[in-house]
């Protein structure tokens, strides 16, 4: 088996504030620490369950978070952006057999994390098809776009229970719950132990029935921050301003949904 990883790190247990998800503030080595460990587990399940190749993404912020000799020899660590418009999800093609997603967070005006976004503080919402969607979901349609299930997903209690709505039968493990600017963890250990369990159980099961289908056309809409950040998203081909703050967009083809995300958030 060839296993994609993608790994963010506000849904890593214990991460609560901002200043432990910056390279440059003090609190941040800890919970790079934390989603080493979680990637590296999931890497560890995912070599129980007979993998022979492994790539992850590091998807936060620079992407140069995860600590790489602590990981399994056989790994390649996707470092950096590429500026391509599958971005959390880079180099992923129909040669992997599953996805997995660690340290994931819940979606822009969501309550279940006082880090709760969808790509950048920019937007407060992306609606597709009317649904919110979190990083989740557009990095599930990405997966679904090069043929790929997504087989497991660990963060907090928001995106999983929403990973469990749009995937029928994936394994979650959620790490966390937020309260107002608070969060409520279970032990780190406890979370490498579930989260190398539940990795195992997803990619030893049946990962070709959760397999998603593509919608026949989507349609985004994407409230901004200001209305300075519509007027500039609306002059993008194809973008039409459908508020003092929000944008709309539409397309059959979700690379070209991709690809207007990165131009316009």
């Amino acid at each position: 088996m060839k296993i994609y990883i993608s790994a963010d790190i506000e849904g890593v247990t214990g991460v609560t504030h901002i200043d432990e998800i910056r390279k440059a503030e003090k609190d941040y080595s800890e919970y790079q620490e934390q989603m080493t460990e979680e990637v590296n587990v999931a890497c560890k399940g995912a070599l129980a369950a007979g993998a022979k190749e492994i790539y992850v993404k590091d998807a936060h912020g620079s992407g140069r978070n995860i600590l790489v000799h602590k990981l399994p020899e056989c790994v390649r660590l996707i470092r950096g952006w590429g500026d391509h418009p599958f971005g959390m999800m880079q180099q992923l093609d129909e040669s992997f057999d599953a996805v997995l997603m660690v340290g994931y967070h819940s979606c822009a005006g969501s309550e279940q994390s006082p880090l709760s976004h969808t790509f950048n503080n920019n937007i407060y919402t992306i609606r597709i098809n009317g649904t919110e969607a979190s990083e989740f979901v557009l990095n599930s349609y990405t997966a679904a776009l090069a043929g790929v299930p997504v087989v497991f997903v660990s963060g907090d209690e928001g995106v999983c229970a929403q990973a469990k709505a749009f995937i029928s039968g994936i394994k979650a493990v959620a790490v966390k719950s937020g309260v107002g600017n608070s969060t409520i963890n279970i032990h780190p250990q406890l979370a490498v132990q579930k989260i190398e369990k539940e990795v195992k159980n997803a990619l030893t099961s049946d990962i070709s029935a959760l397999k998603i289908k593509l919608p026949g056309h989507f349609k985004v809409e994407i409230d901004l921050r200001n209305h300075l950040l519509a007027q500039r998203a609306s002059f993008f081909p194809g973008v039409i301003r459908s508020g003092s703050q929000s944008v709309t967009f539409e397309s059959d083809d979700y690379f070209e949904i991709l690809r207007t995300f990165m131009f316009v958030v």
